[in-house]
């Protein structure tokens, strides 16, 4: 295959997604994705281009050793796509902090700025950039970008952004900034595209995976979201608890004198689904199976707190026109999408079951008030579409 080429790359905590895409005139289109996922072994390059599907034992030894993982998966990539002709790099980066409201080029004061916003989201920003790094020292050459799950919530308003704490800390960064904005960014286009009169209304987006958050979007522009200074806020998840009171926090560190680890990874890794399932699983498809009764509350609890964050971002924008659900959950879990309904038809929101169960682009019947629609993300093709941008403009 000839003619220039785009990489992105999305770093998760434990994995990497890659997506490869030809630049096409004025656009890209992907030709195959990948995922390498650094917590089995042996490690193995997983990529899917159309039917064909390749795993490719890798040599490296996971995710400490990054350049040399990311070395051998080009050079197994090259074997079938001409990398010579691969020009520019999009990267997702978590958190933009207030320094960047747009997708950036990455050079060396771009990147340490990126650096310095790590503080914000210790979790996630150091993996981004340690894969920024390595594909630098790999080609140095290469045009790269960086996507923000921030910028998309730039377009709240300030009242909404503060937390009723000294003024000091809200100027020093202590504020609610908003997450998954890459996958908002494309559910705005994608519904605009779709359904322009529910686009132009009162729209709120449920973005449901083993992350999950909602976004209040009046004309396609982020007014409010259920995640604020961290990942945590909000919703329960998979295993992240949502919002809590800050109290339980406090107990658990005066009063049980529990380390701040412990207690950092009970917050992230042991709560939400799993924790209140006492731990069977924190996927609903596994809950859903279950018939032990911790599993319904964990998944009732799910529900109920979506609907209420619902109904709380609805008065951010005066209202509710729409409903939208995306990622792993909202797309493919009618169970979740229909309980979440069924709290929500005091508000006007009538789902046709029929619909929902196959799980129809409209899911809502005829005559209800307030739209239901399932529409699938595309983190990757924002980023693509961006790091395109930044590449065409600099020539």
């Amino acid at each position: 295959m000839s003619g220039p080429l785009l990489m992105t790359f999305n770093a998760g905590s434990s994995s990497v997604k890659i997506g490869l895409f030809s630049m096409d005139g004025d656009r890209v289109e992907r030709i195959a994705h990948a995922l390498i996922d650094f917590r089995h072994r042996p490690l193995t390059f997983h990529l899917v281009e159309g039917k064909a599907v390749f795993d490719v034992e890798l040599k490296a030894d996971g995710a400490d050793h990054l350049v040399d993982v990311m070395t051998e998966t080009l050079d197994w990539i090259s074997q079938h796509y001409d990398l010579s002709e691969l020009s520019c790099v999009g990267h997702r980066v978590v958190h933009g902090g207030d320094e960047f409201d747009g997708p950036v080029l990455i050079d060396d004061d771009s990147l340490a700025r990126i650096d310095a916003l790590s503080i914000l989201a210790p979790l996630h920003q150091p993996q981004a950039l340690r894969l920024i790094r390595a594909m630098r020292q790999i080609r140095p050459e290469l045009v790269q970008a960086a996507s923000f799950d921030t910028v998309f919530h730039r377009t709240n308003p300030e009242l909404i952004r503060r937390f009723a704490l000294p003024r000091e800390l809200h100027d020093r960064g202590i504020k609610r900034y908003g997450f998954h904005g890459l996958s908002y960014k494309f559910i705005a286009t994608e519904l605009r595209r779709q359904f322009p009169e529910a686009a132009a209304g009162r729209v709120i987006a449920a973005h449901l995976g083993s992350g999950a958050s909602l976004c209040a979007m009046l004309d396609g522009k982020s007014q409010d979201t259920s995640m604020g200074f961290s990942t945590l806020d909000g919703v329960p998840m998979a295993t992240r608890c949502g919002a809590l009171d800050p109290g339980v926090i406090l107990h658990l560190l005066q009063q049980e004198h529990r380390p701040v680890s412990e207690v950092e990874d009970m917050l992230y890794h042991q709560s939400g689904l799993k924790g209140v399932s006492g731990g069977i699983s924190a996927d609903c498809r596994e809950l859903q199976r279950s018939d032990d009764p911790r599993a319904k509350e964990a998944l009732d609890l799910f529900t109920l707190r979506i609907a209420g964050e619902i109904g709380r971002l609805s008065m951010s924008i005066g209202g509710l026109d729409a409903v939208v659900f995306t990622a792993g959950i909202g797309e493919h879990d009618a169970m979740i999408r229909a309980s979440v309904a069924a709290h929500l038809g005091w508000m006007g929101l009538e789902v046709s079951d029929e619909a929902n169960q196959q799980n129809a682009a409209c899911i809502s019947i005829a005559g209800s008030r307030v739209k239901a629609f399932i529409i699938p993300t595309n983190e990757e093709r924002v980023i693509a579409d961006e790091a395109f941008g930044l590449f065409t403009q600099a020539g």
